[in-house]
């Protein structure tokens, strides 16, 4: 497997800062999330940061950006990489949406099939000035008297797509370079659900399970500083088959009871130790290796994220390092 890192940090340098130290430890890719942060922006200072890992978006949302801007920034990323960047595109859930973006989300696997294809035919022809036609249901594309004078680095960047339902898990075998988790995918959960949605269109694309990975000498350290992460996904009641699959059902809706009022810290006291071992990678250093290894022939690549969710940023950061410690090991 790749090993590759998600950096944290409280400032765009710090996060750099991180990206850089990981690639100096080994890691192959460095993917920043959009959340906190523009991953659009996050991944321009990790490109300047860094010399050979790829630069990756884990994901940036599609719909809040038109597909001619998402295109127009994987190719100044590529071009400020190097040839380096990989656009992660995800659909994000319907709230985040409509709620926080104000942008529909009706017919999401529609919607993002659209965009990938525009922003595909967008890099191959912006260049000669020819106009694009594309028809759509939810993402039409007409653009005529436009030309981008500037020479790309790339006209076919790698676009990964994030998904963990069947519909768009489906879809990114069908359409995408590869296909990106969340933090708590289990190797169970990626054996019997992913790859068979995955493998239903006989392509081959690149696998990437992303985890939560907190390394501590005491185990219980190494999980406490997890559960703020589990406590969050478990707070999403469209992941209840997520948590089902694993035996966690009622673990979940311990969680959900206590959502109301509570924050990531608060609700890091109702996660189970059963749900922290079961979707995370915490342990000592020999425990998360032990895990990591158990991903081997499900994962072509494994991405590692410290535990945030939480936490003070000292705790981040002590956390962050160790992962750190841990990739550097691996690829040695």
């Amino acid at each position: 497997m790749r090993i590759t890192f998600g950096p944290w940090g409280e400032t765009l340098a710090e996060v750099a800062a991180a990206a850089r130290a990981a690639e100096e430890a080994g890691a192959e890719a460095v993917w920043v999330p959009e959340l906190h942060r523009s991953a659009t922006v996050t991944a321009a200072a990790v490109a300047a940061a860094t010399t050979r890992a790829q630069v990756g978006t884990a994901i940036a949302l599609a719909f809040t950006r038109s597909p001619m801007v998402t295109a127009l920034e994987a190719l100044d990323l590529d071009e400020l990489s190097g040839g380096r960047f990989v656009l992660g595109l995800g659909t994000g859930v319907r709230r985040l949406n409509e709620d926080w973006h104000g942008v529909d989300w009706d017919k999401p696997v529609t919607m993002l099939r659209e965009t990938v294809r525009n922003v595909r035919e967008f890099w191959a022809r912006c260049a000669g000035g020819e106009p694009i036609e594309l028809d759509g249901e939810r993402e039409p594309m007409r653009i005529r008297g436009y030309r981008r004078p500037y020479p790309p680095a790339r006209t076919d960047i790698p676009v990964y797509l994030a998904a963990m339902g069947p519909a768009l898990t489906r879809l990114a075998g069908e359409i995408g370079d590869g296909w990106i988790s969340h933090e708590l995918t289990s190797p169970a959960f990626l054996r019997e659900r992913i790859l068979p949605e995955l493998g239903a269109h006989g392509r081959r694309v690149d696998v990437v399970t992303s985890a939560c990975c907190s390394v501590d000498r005491d185990p219980a350290v190494a999980r406490r500083r997890s559960a703020g992460m589990v406590g969050f996904y478990a707070t999403v009641r469209t992941y209840a088959d997520f948590f089902d699959f694993h035996g966690l059902a009622a673990d979940q809706q311990k969680v959900i009871d206590a959502f109301a009022g509570s924050t990531a810290g608060g609700l890091a006291g109702h996660v189970s130790d059963a749900m922290v071992d079961a979707l995370t990678l915490s342990g000592t250093r020999d425990q998360v290796a032990e895990r990591i290894a158990a991903y081997a022939g499900l994962a072509d690549t494994i991405k590692l994220t410290p535990p945030t969710h939480g936490l003070a940023p000292d705790e981040i950061r002590a956390a962050q390092r160790e992962v750190i410690a841990v990739i550097e090991e691996l690829c040695r």
